[in-house]
C-alpha cells in the first residue's frame, strides 16, 4: 500500500528549507532549486507544492510569522502563571532579539522580507506586515494596564513608550546581528528603559 503523504507537513518542511537556505544565501538570492537541494527533494516536488517563488515566499513568511508567535508565547509562559505587565513586555521585547541561532535566522529573514516588500507590491499587501501594528497595540495595552495598577511612573505615555520600546528592540536586534553589540549589552539597554518607566519593585533600590 503506498505511503500516505501529509501534504501540510511536506509544505512546512519545504518552508523550513527556505528559512535555512535564506539564512545562508540571503532571501533575495535564494531560488527554488536551492530550496529543493536544502530540503533533499526534487525541484519538481517544490514546484508541485509552490507554483512560483512568489508563492513559496508568501508561505514562508506566514510560517516564519507563526514561529515567532510561538516563540513569544513560550517566553510569556516562562515568565510564570500570572506574569505582570512588565514581565510580559520583557518577554515580547526579548523574543525579537537574536539571542540564539533560531532567532538570528528569524530576525535576518523577517528583515529581508521587509526590505523586499519595499519594491514588491504583493508582499507589501500581505496582512503579516501588519504584525508590528498588532505588537504596538499589545504593548500599549500592557502599559495602560500597568498605569492603571500604579506600576508606571507619573507622566508616562503608554502608546509613545510602546512605539519607542518596539523600535528600540528592533534596532538592538539588528545591532546584535551585525556584531555591533552583545546580547548582554542589549539586555542592559532594555532593562534601563523599562526601569525608567516602571516603578521599582518594593524593596528594590532604583539606581
Amino acid at each position: 500500500m503506498p505511503k500516505r503523504v501529509d501534504h501540510a507537513e511536506r509544505r512546512i518542511e519545504i518552508a523550513e528549507a527556505l528559512v535555512r537556505a535564506s539564512g545562508r544565501l540571503g532571501l533575495h538570492a535564494v531560488g527554488m532549486r536551492d530550496v529543493a537541494a536544502e530540503a533533499g527533494v526534487s525541484l519538481r516536488l517544490v514546484q508541485y507544492y509552490f507554483e512560483s517563488k512568489e508563492k513559496l515566499l508568501l508561505f514562508g513568511l506566514r510560517h516564519v510569522t507563526e514561529r515567532f508567535g510561538e516563540r513569544v508565547a513560550a517566553r510569556v509562559r516562562a515568565a510564570g502563571d500570572e506574569p505582570g505587565p512588565r514581565a510580559v513586555v520583557e518577554a515580547l521585547l526579548w523574543a525579537a532579539l537574536p539571542t540564539d541561532q533560531e532567532s538570528r535566522v528569524f530576525h535576518h529573514l523577517y528583515t529581508a522580507y521587509a526590505v523586499l516588500a519595499v519594491t514588491d507590491e504583493t508582499l507589501a499587501a500581505q496582512p503579516f506586515f501588519k504584525d508590528p501594528d498588532s505588537a504596538e497595540a499589545t504593548v500599549t495595552g500592557l502599559l495602560t494596564r500597568a498605569a492603571t495598577d500604579g506600576l508606571l511612573r507619573n507622566g508616562v505615555d503608554a502608546r509613545a513608550e510602546a512605539i519607542s520600546l518596539l523600535a528600540m528592540s528592533a534596532g538592538l536586534g539588528t545591532s546584535i546581528l551585525v556584531g555591533q553589540r552583545s546580547v548582554e549589552s542589549a539586555a542592559e539597554v532594555l532593562s534601563y528603559h523599562l526601569d525608567r518607566i516602571f516603578h521599582a519593585p518594593a524593596g528594590h533600590a532604583q539606581v
